[in-house]
């Protein structure tokens, strides 16, 4: 499978679409979409709910904005750029995927711990040129790994135990020695959220562990 498989190693670590088809072994992957997809998933499957990812555009559907799913319940579909596309593609390897966020990074830890011993963290990371807010440049360009998904998915990796890759390692580390809401709040995605009114979204996002949810992916539906 190549180097980048990350052979040898239980806890791995790839970014993006990329990342995905990388780690396409793996018993389990793990799709980490803090701003704003898996933390909005969260959210409903934490009320009881189900979410149905789907793809994003002008006019796809309900908005992806954590605080408007506060108390939602039901069947949600979500639309998202990054973190509903990793979810179909991660899906279409044969592993079980889940989704996670700071708010449930231990629940959804502990849960793949359960459905397998190789498991493969995919931060989705953000795309330069993609307007998220919708007001502006609707180009999908290139990969930007961002502060708040490494973070997230060192959280998850941090509550695994198992040889972990270098990759999987950096990640842990970087979530034990940082400030982490100190942190998600003043990268460039979250204040590109607070300045455009939307702290109430990050200040749910930077909540760690507060969640017992644990959303698996079966057919095409997050519960």
């Amino acid at each position: 499978m190549g180097v980048f498989s990350q052979e040898g190693y239980q806890l791995k670590l790839e970014w993006g679409l990329e990342g995905v088809t990388a780690l396409r072994g793996c018993d389990v992957l793990i799709v980490v979409d803090v701003l704003s997809f898996t933390t909005s998933v969260d959210l409903v499957v934490g009320n009881g709910g189900q979410v149905r990812p789907s793809a994003w555009g002008p006019g796809s559907g309900r908005t992806l904005r954590p605080a408007s799913l506060v108390g939602a319940t039901g069947v949600v579909e979500l639309p998202s750029p990054n973190g509903s596309n990793l979810c179909a593609l991660a899906a279409r390897t044969g592993a079980h995927v889940l989704a996670a966020c700071l708010r449930n990074a231990p629940a959804v830890a502990k849960r793949a711990a359960e459905l397998g011993e190789t498991i493969g963290v995919v931060p989705a990371g953000e795309r330069w040129g993609l307007d998220i807010l919708g007001q502006g440049r609707r180009e999908f360009g290139p990969l930007r790994p961002c502060v708040e998904d490494h973070l997230g998915a060192g959280a998850v990796l941090a509550a695994l135990s198992g040889k972990a890759s270098p990759e999987a390692r950096l990640a842990v580390a970087a979530f034990r020695n940082t400030d982490v809401a100190e942190a998600v709040r003043d990268c460039g995605s979250g204040r590109e959220l607070i300045e455009h009114g939307h702290a109430a979204d990050v200040e749910l996002a930077v909540a760690i562990g507060v969640s017992d949810a644990a959303p698996v992916l079966v057919d095409g539906v997050l519960r």
